[in-house]
């Protein structure tokens, strides 16, 4: 061992490093997505209110974590952990909406969501999951929350380049109810 590894005053360092490290990046990651990715609004499917509040975060069910393959298509032979980017499009609403749906990236300029294929369902639908099922809360706003119309209420995400999202407001009639630090 080298002389210079023998002190326990650089080898503490050095694990105190490392450690730091890895608890940075992650947030580096999700600091990217937060400033570099495009905001997306996304409707919200309503939730059963018995599961809605599990501790401080809200249980999210964005639109687009079902789609209805007769309507945007599908890649052939998908199954369930299959990876596939799900291109949204805004309605007249301002709304993102899912156009299609792919096994590979689009083309440069189209907007999609990176997800996992959790299951086929029954009619068609696919269901994808994109990380952004949960929204953290500030203690005892969980209620509040789960008293409000989920028809009303909306998700904005930014959505990087190469597809990863992450959760940035949760509004409700409009109106910012929370919003989420990249922290």
């Amino acid at each position: 061992m080298s002389t210079a590894l023998r002190s326990p005053w650089l080898r503490w360092g050095l694990a105190a490093l490392i450690q730091l490290l890895l608890v940075a990046l992650p947030l580096a990651d999700r600091l990217s997505v937060h400033y570099s990715g495009a905001e997306v609004t996304l409707a919200l499917r309503p939730v059963d209110p018995r599961d809605l509040l599990r501790g401080d975060y809200v249980i999210l069910n964005p639109a687009i974590g079902e789609v209805d393959v007769s309507v945007v298509g599908s890649p052939e032979n998908l199954q369930a952990g299959d990876r596939v980017w799900t291109v949204v499009e805004p309605d007249a609403d301002g709304i993102y909406r899912a156009v299609d749906l792919l096994r590979t990236p689009p083309a440069a300029g189209r907007i999609a969501l990176n997800g996992t294929v959790r299951r086929i369902a029954a009619g068609n639908r696919v269901l994808i999951d994109y990380g952004l099922d949960a929204f953290f809360v500030p203690e005892g706003r969980g209620r509040e929350i789960e008293q409000i119309d989920s028809s009303t209420m909306r998700l904005v995400v930014a959505v990087s380049a190469d597809g990863r999202s992450a959760p940035l407001r949760l509004l409700a009639d409009g109106k910012v109810l929370l919003q989420d630090s990249a922290f």
